[in-house]
């Protein structure tokens, strides 16, 4: 049996463009959360003929339990930090813990950045429609960090887009975000790559070419 909704990420991508066409006369940039985000954000920003950027999310991991999301701390201009208070409480983490974690993935995502982009500036958000893009959502924790920084640099709307992720999930993002753009909210949901008929991993050449074919697009306003 088989549940595949998509061919692969670009057929996906270029369904999620004809869904965000409304956009194009709203001043639109498109953030693709890499690695899988990337080809889905390249078919939305040709059809919009909208800049393109990355918006890397790392999770600080809770001391011992590093799958325990602790919080996250997200690519920008000015980077942010999110903490799951909860956890941070229950735990007893200290402030220099978090203070370490936090530089340690700023290190990294500075790494990736400069990987798949080189120098290049980074696309302004500000007075702008942002759409956060991915090639699906499952428990929405990187997203939401994601959301929340980029609510912070100023878009005049804020727009989730993906095309499939599980009912609950969309409906705790609802207040996250302006807008939530989804194609298909299958329950029960599996694993994102169960909707597609190919998924393979996308690899670091494949993300810096996406980035380079909108070079030109991609120029800071």
């Amino acid at each position: 049996m088989t549940f595949a909704m998509f061919a692969d990420r670009a057929d996906a991508g270029r369904q999620l463009a004809a869904r965000l066409a409304r956009f194009k006369d709203k001043d639109p940039v498109v953030l693709a959360l890499p690695r899988g985000g990337v080809p889905i954000g390249r078919e939305v920003a040709s059809v919009l003929g909208a800049p393109m950027d990355l918006i890397l999310v790392r999770k600080i991991g809770a001391p011992g339990q590093p799958e325990l999301a602790l919080g996250a701390v997200v690519d920008g201009a000015q980077p942010e930090l999110v903490i799951n208070e909860d956890v941070k409480t229950m735990l007893h983490v200290s402030a220099d813990y978090i203070a370490k974690e936090e530089a340690r993935q700023l290190a990294e995502i500075k790494r990736r950045r400069e990987l798949w982009l080189g120098s290049r500036q980074r696309v302004s958000i500000a007075g702008k429609t942002a759409l956060i893009v991915d090639d699906g959502i499952a428990t929405g924790a990187t997203v939401r960090a994601a959301l929340h920084a980029v609510r912070r640099a100023g878009p005049a709307r804020l727009v989730l887009a993906a095309p499939v992720a599980p009912p609950d999930t969309v409906e705790r993002l609802r207040d996250d975000a302006d807008e939530i753009v989804c194609l298909a909210t299958p329950d029960p949901f599996w694993a994102i790559s169960v909707f597609y008929g190919s998924f393979p991993q996308v690899a670091d050449s494949e993300v810096s070419a996406l980035m380079d074919a909108g070079r030109g697009a991609d120029a800071p306003a």
